[in-house]
């Protein structure tokens, strides 16, 4: 690989999307679905998106929106130089969205039983970073996603 290679290869990364960054954390859960409807082409706010589904156990729904993520995010890294199987690296931030969607779209994927469909999408992510899998899983969780609430009581409830 040439100097020049690596370099371009450095650069292929999803714009930055700061607004829909700002709008997600000012938000709570309800809010997403509005923060993609003002941002429909984000592949931010369709990741959020399908990691809620996912939270709340719609994998048709989780499918979907994964699926607009990935295509939006495809669509603008290609505009950057990429092409399938190049990498995209968890360590640009605004890439992270690209990697969260595979992975949502994975999970939802062997939800509905397509599990050759899920080995793809992992292949898929695999290629683009190989580091990103255990990230999604210690750093994304569904789980995460989910509101808790506390059990407290006072003293007169039992």
């Amino acid at each position: 690989m040439t100097p020049d290679e690596a370099s371009a290869e450095a650069e292929i990364t999803l714009a930055d999307e700061p607004e829909v960054r700002e709008a997600l954390a000012a938000g709570d859960r309800s809010a997403v679905q509005a923060v993609v409807a003002e941002h429909p082409s984000s592949p931010l706010a369709w990741a959020e998106l399908a990691d809620l589904a996912d939270s709340e156990g719609r994998a048709i729904e989780a499918y979907a929106f994964a699926a607009a993520s990935v295509e939006f995010a495809r669509a603008q890294l290609a505009v950057a130089g990429w092409t399938a199987g190049d990498p995209v690296r968890w360590a640009d931030e605004p890439n992270r969205a690209y990697l969260r969607a595979l992975d949502a779209q994975r999970r939802a994927a062997l939800s509905l039983g397509l599990a050759e469909r899920a080995e793809a999408l992992a292949a898929e992510l695999e290629a683009a970073d190989s580091e990103a899998p255990a990230r999604i899983a210690s750093e994304f969780t569904p789980t995460q996603l989910i509101t808790v609430i506390p059990a407290e009581t006072s003293a007169g409830e039992d």
